[in-house]
């Protein structure tokens, strides 16, 4: 299925107080919409609004995603430069691209622009509102702001707010990017080697001890001093994101993540979680070590109606990625389920 786009030309309002004069929004459909079929899924941080890129093996006959059964909708996030306003967008206020000078936004704008999308293509509800990771954010945020929309969410490897664990990750990240010298330059391959670093440092977040014992082992290890498998792994996942993000998109995305409580403005994380009316599935990875199944707690406690399950992996936090027949398994019950 072809990315589509659809501008709003009216004043967008961010979190932080900043208007956007306009908001352009991409977005991926899968199957026909009924009025009453429709899945909508958050993506997290650097993918896009095309599922099957990133999901493999969910946008496919009998899977929860079947496109036969069901409208599958994906936006791409605000900040994104994956067809979305991002400051690789223009500013019509200077007829030259935002860069740097792009405004701070939150998930919260993120799920209003959302919120757009959703009202043009006429859909009031959803079955299915799933995210993982950073799309969890987006999911539980769209949860709190308008309670009924999904009839169900699944919240995969994800938390009711960003620990200070994750933002030190994503500390570390901004670090390698403003350390190379050309960041600030507005040009869009600005600190690109910066952005290849900070892929790196994440590498290391999302996969964790496991999954690289397992994966990146030298098989020839005890007959050589140097060149690493490891080391060529992580020089080409640096490579391989830099070539198709750009750094100011990525920072935005960093600070979006990083803004993310629940709680803010809305007297504690308890109440608002409790305000959450679709049930939930809850699912936890046992290697995860960015979302650790501790960190999944306040979602267990605090969500009213949810049902929390904890998936054996080896892969980390990726694991939601790698681990598709066990969560097809998963939420294909919990869709199938009276509510």
């Amino acid at each position: 299925m072809a990315i589509q786009t659809i501008h709003f030309d009216i004043p967008f309002t961010l979190e932080c107080g900043a208007v956007l004069p306009g908001i352009t929004v991409a977005y991926s459909t899968y199957g026909t919409f009924t009025g009453d079929n429709a899945i909508w899924v958050c993506h997290a941080q650097t993918a896009n609004s095309d599922v099957p890129d990133w999901w493999a093996h969910t946008v496919e006959a009998g899977r929860f995603l079947d496109p036969d059964r069901y409208f599958v909708v994906c936006a791409n996030i605000l900040g994104s430069p994956y067809g979305t306003t991002c400051p690789a967008s223009i500013n019509p206020a200077t007829g030259e691209p935002w860069y740097n000078e792009f405004p701070m936004i939150t998930i919260r704008d993120m799920v209003n622009a959302h919120i757009l999308l959703a009202e043009s293509l006429g859909i009031e509800h959803v079955e299915l509102l799933i995210g993982s990771s950073m799309g969890g954010y987006q999911c539980m945020e769209w949860g709190i702001m308008q309670p009924k929309f999904a009839r169900r969410i699944a919240l995969i490897a994800t938390c009711d707010r960003q620990m200070p664990w994750g933002i030190a990750f994503g500390e570390s990240q901004r670090m390698a990017i403003t350390a190379d010298a050309s960041w600030g330059e507005r040009r869009g391959d600005a600190a690109a080697a910066g952005l290849a670093a900070a892929r790196s440092v994440a590498m290391l977040s999302f996969r964790g001890p496991e999954a690289y014992n397992l994966t990146q082992d030298d098989p020839e290890r005890d007959s050589k001093l140097d060149d690493w498998r490891v080391s060529s792994y992580q020089r080409y996942q640096g490579k391989k994101l830099a070539n198709r993000f750009d750094a100011y998109s990525y920072v935005t995305l960093l600070n979006a993540t990083d803004s993310h409580n629940v709680a803010r403005g809305r007297g504690g994380v308890a109440q608002a979680l409790a305000t959450i009316e679709a049930r939930c599935l809850i699912v936890a990875i046992t290697s995860d070590i960015l979302f650790p199944p501790s960190g999944h707690d306040n979602l267990v406690k605090h969500i009213r109606k949810n049902e929390y399950h904890l998936i054996e992996s080896s892969y980390g936090h990726d694991g939601f990625l790698v681990e598709h027949e066990q969560l097809n398994n998963l939420i294909t019950q919990f869709i199938n389920e009276e509510v």
